[in-house]
């Protein structure tokens, strides 16, 4: 039995439940996020950009899998400092806290005024704010809280439980990487389209383990009143209407368990990108559905961290 995974886990999750991301704390993520900046920089321009940009991508992926393994290898002899390595990682990779603070923190102001929400919202989505209305403001909100909770919780604990603290955290990267130069946009198309294929496949099957985890904590956060039998068909239907492979899945769960529409065409960087739309019910969104999303969403993450501990008492992760 390999209790070391579950120790790790639940100091680590612990931290993030009590700090997020506190802006006083150096982040690794922005580090990945200057040496994506730095490679794009030098290397987005001329001839054979896709080509440029699949070994860079590679690259990056590789460095930071082969420095983590070699410094956790090392340092395993030194038990306190290699398990204390191990948790601020883990805690690093989780990022749920933090999540539901910014989309909290969308509809407080937006009740200030649309400015301000325009505002908070660009703190955590990537399309461009400065004309969404109130409904899109809350809409683009709570599809990044559905999102994200695959990205930045169920994906990194999937890939921690598969490959341990390495991997983990080489999936932050490959996720920075898709979040910064992943784009269809001019720019972007082929020098990360590597990026974006590559987090694609690592985030195909935890994305529809984040929407079975979001269906069942419907259910359970709405006492039942969250048809299992209704919502099963809903996300097969929409799970697959989106521009991500898999961005719709828990976009969809969550669309379900609200009754709601989200999707459409969005701007980025100046350029329009259709979408379709998940779900049909054009409803307004209020506050009380940003609730319950954030308790649905929560009660997903307490399933998988569970569900993570359970597994490691059964399977020697590799750390």
């Amino acid at each position: 039995m390999n209790y070391e995974l579950s120790i790790i886990l639940v100091f680590a999750w612990l931290l993030d439940l009590a700090l997020g991301d506190p802006s006083w704390l150096p982040h690794p993520v922005v580090g990945f996020g200057k040496m994506i900046a730095w490679g794009e920089h030098h290397l987005n321009h001329g001839k054979h950009r896709m080509l440029k940009g699949a070994i860079m991508t590679i690259f990056l992926d590789f460095i930071i899998f082969s420095i983590t393994w070699f410094i956790l290898y090392y340092t395993r002899s030194l038990c306190i400092i290699h398990y204390a390595l191990c948790i601020i990682i883990v805690f690093y990779c989780l990022a749920g806290t933090t999540l539901i603070r910014e989309v909290r923190q969308v509809f407080i102001a937006l009740d200030n005024s649309l400015d301000k929400g325009r505002k908070q919202v660009a703190r955590i989505v990537g399309r461009d704010t400065s004309e969404l209305s109130a409904q899109e403001v809350r809409t683009a909100a709570l599809e990044t809280l559905a999102e994200n909770l695959s990205d930045g919780v169920v994906a990194p604990l999937f890939w921690l439980a598969i490959g341990g603290v390495p991997a983990m955290l080489t999936y932050k990267m490959i996720n920075t990487q898709d979040s910064m130069i992943g784009y269809r946009t001019e720019r972007y198309k082929d020098y990360g389209c590597w990026a974006a294929h590559i987090d694609d496949i690592a985030n195909y099957i935890p994305a529809r383990i984040t929407a079975l985890l979001m269906m069942l904590a419907g259910w359970v956060c709405t006492k039942g009143k969250t048809s299992l039998l209704k919502l099963f068909p809903f996300v097969l239907k929409y799970g697959s209407k989106h521009a991500s492979p898999n961005s719709g899945w828990p976009e969809a769960a969550l669309a379900g368990i609200l009754n709601c529409r989200f999707g459409g065409p969005h701007y980025y960087f100046g350029q329009l990108f259709p979408k379709p739309y998940i779900g049909e019910n054009d409803r307004q969104l209020t506050t009380t559905d940003m609730h319950l999303s954030i308790v649905v969403c929560f009660t997903a993450e307490i399933l998988f961290v569970s569900l993570i501990i359970l597994i490691s008492f059964y399977d020697n992760c590799f750390l």
